[in-house]
């Protein structure tokens, strides 16, 4: 089933749906969806599904958090059900489970996703490079509580990453072929080193403070 993307519906969500990121976080800009669909498209080459499906959920999955992010991954799958322009390349019954898909993909949802497009793109927007997963954790507490200060920001910067990667923590893998498993066991042996985790924010906080890329 893996046919090629037609190139107008590439070029539609290249114009259209790609930018709309630039109005996120610095966690979730333009690099971060565009990564997404990169992981995801490699992910679906090890299964008998749609990338052009495939494709159009990664390039979706994030664009809820134009209100917000309690809810953005139901608010992504709305969007998607609603932009007209899809129908052209996809029915409904295809339409369907990939707003599932999008609403699965959020990391702290207990239940696993319905489909494998879900789990594709769940798996993919994992992302699991601890240097990338340290900077972003750094990244959305200057963005969402600018008023915390160092002390607090590395606090709540550790809690995050001990209630998601932290053995026994709410991430879920879903796709063995990934290669998040051997980057999480990487992450997690940095999130038991206090010594080095402080060390490697400080130098995370200084750069985002700073401005350095």
């Amino acid at each position: 089933m893996n046919i090629a993307i037609p190139m107008e519906l590439r070029e539609y969500i290249q114009q259209n749906i790609i930018p709309q990121y630039v109005n996120f976080d610095k966690a979730h800009q333009i690099d971060h969806v565009e990564k997404v669909i990169e992981e995801s498209m490699k992910l679906a080459s090890y299964y008998d599904v749609n990338v052009s499906m495939v494709y159009t959920i990664a390039a979706y999955h994030d664009l809820g958090l134009c209100e917000g992010r309690e809810f953005h991954h139901i608010v992504s799958g709305r969007i998607l059900l609603a932009d007209e322009t899809l129908r052209h390349w996809f029915t409904d019954e295809q339409l369907l489970p990939m707003k599932e898909a999008i609403e699965d993909h959020r990391a702290s949802n207990k239940q696993a996703p319905r489909s494998i497009y879900g789990k594709i793109v769940a798996e993919a927007d994992r992302i699991i490079d601890p240097e990338v997963t340290l900077r972003r954790t750094v990244q959305y507490g200057l963005s969402h509580y600018p008023e915390m200060d160092k002390e607090q920001q590395y606090a709540r910067f550790r809690k995050h990453l001990n209630d998601k990667y932290a053995e026994g923590g709410y991430l879920k893998l879903w796709i063995p072929q990934s290669d998040n498993a051997e980057r999480l066991a990487e992450l997690r042996k940095l999130i038991m080193d206090e010594e080095e985790l402080q060390r490697v924010f400080d130098e995370l906080y200084t750069n985002e403070k700073n401005g350095d890329v």
